[in-house]
């Protein structure tokens, strides 16, 4: 969202942490965004055009140059696997792009530049390598959505007339890279804030589109949906909350048990402030679910009944790799973090 950036997050050590292992990063650069693939490979994006990628495991991150990139603030990744992966940056008019790799970060070939002064992206989700979706703030009373079916060598705004109309000043957070998430092989929702908090839904790859409201804080500018996951086509999460109000432990989570036709706050806890990400992992028939935000980090065991604090140190972004319960989460000063589910416990 074009007039919005989240608060600083403290310069905090990561002290007691079970769960949360600190990796250098060798930058002091803002990080937005993460994409794990596996327990080994990871790619990390940021402000000044930052790109870096792992390839094992976090012991070292390599810094990637994207040409002509400096000045950019890479607020999504999105990564297929070791070799491939795509950076969208936001910001009004020609700063909004989205750029591809497929050797590693070596070459990259700038796919997308949005050439309307009005249109500010905020995210994008790939369904496969050649299906994806990028979400930007409403113009004219609805959403810009464009959609690839080529792996990025083409975007094409979906038309106008099938999507929703907006709120007033209602978009997306360009937060951490996920306030759009897909699932299966067509389906698609969108989180939005500002004065709502509404998801958006389309269960064939964008074509149409139905929104419904949540529970979410929606009462100012800096409200809403910041993040959504889906573990099944029924079952999915949202987090966000007010980023100015970051120690609020209300109104900050929704779940959802029929595919995001409606959303409920349900149970006797709540993430402990503020959160702009989540994301999980299986086990068995449960998800478990973490989200961080400004204040630290929580988690749920029981798919987002009950919530317990992991620790205070801020993050912007995380994500779980798939089918592991691996993953990364990133903030502040090149601030990255590995975290292994098998491990999770509380702070003492």
């Amino acid at each position: 969202m074009r007039f919005v950036a989240l608060a600083t997050v403290p310069s905090l050590p990561l002290v007691g942490l079970a769960q949360w292992r600190l990796q250098s990063s060798g930058t002091q650069e803002r990080l937005r965004a993460v994409s794990a693939v596996s327990p080994t490979v990871a790619w990390a994006s940021g402000n000044r055009g930052t790109c870096l990628r792992t390839t094992d495991g976090g012991r070292t991150w390599r810094a990637l140059n994207v040409p002509d990139a400096d000045s950019l603030d890479f607020r999504d990744v999105e990564a297929l696997d070791a070799h491939t992966a795509s950076l969208l940056s936001i910001g009004p008019g020609e700063r909004s792009r989205i750029y591809r790799t497929t050797d590693g970060g070596r070459r990259w070939v700038l796919q997308f530049r949005n050439r309307n002064p009005q249109a500010f992206f905020d995210a994008m989700a790939f369904w496969d390598r050649n299906n994806g979706i990028a979400v930007g703030d409403a113009i004219n009373g609805r959403l810009v959505i464009i959609k690839t079916s080529d792996g990025g060598v083409s975007w094409n705004e979906i038309a106008r007339e099938n999507i929703p109309s907006a709120l007033p000043g209602e978009g997306a957070f360009a937060a951490s890279g996920t306030c759009i998430t897909v699932q299966g092989t067509n389906n698609v929702w969108i989180g939005t804030g500002v004065k709502a908090a509404r998801v958006y839904r389309s269960l064939d790859r964008g074509n149409s589109w139905t929104v419904s409201t949540t529970p979410l804080a929606d009462e100012s500018e800096s409200s809403g949906v910041f993040s959504v996951a889906f573990w099944d086509r029924n079952h999915g999460v949202v987090v966000g909350g007010d980023f100015r109000k970051e120690a609020v432990a209300r109104d900050n989570f929704a779940l959802t048990t029929n595919g995001g036709r409606t959303w409920t706050s349900v149970g006797h806890s709540r993430p402990t402030g503020f959160r702009s990400a989540v994301s999980f992992f299986v086990r068995g028939r449960m998800a478990t679910l973490v989200a961080v935000g400004t204040t630290g980090s929580d988690f749920s065991s029981d798919g987002g009944i009950s919530w317990r604090t992991l620790d205070t140190v801020g993050f912007h972004a995380l994500d779980i790799a798939p089918a592991t319960s691996v993953g990364w989460s990133v903030g502040e000063d090149g601030r990255i973090a590995r975290f292994e589910g098998r491990r999770l416990t509380t702070r003492r």
